[in-house]
């Protein structure tokens, strides 16, 4: 899953160096944490944060397979 989170960071950004994707799993839930560079913040949230919430559908869709909940966090 977090390769998959992974794959869409890095393709949207162009400092990739500058990307951490932390996971932290939990009994009933999952959460991504996405530390990205400052200045590729807006490309990642999108306009009126469009991306995120696809980003973030993205991934409960490969997570229910599991029944787990889970959340992407973008931090800056």
């Amino acid at each position: 899953m977090k390769e998959i989170l992974e794959t869409i960071i890095l393709n949207l950004v162009d400092n990739k160096d500058a990307v951490e994707i932390k996971e932290v799993d939990g009994e009933k839930s999952i959460i991504f944490e996405v530390k990205v560079a400052d200045t590729d913040m807006g490309k990642i949230i999108g306009r009126q944060g469009r991306l995120a919430r696809s980003i973030r559908t993205v991934m409960k869709s490969v997570v229910g397979k599991e029944h787990k909940k889970v959340s992407v966090e973008f931090i800056g």
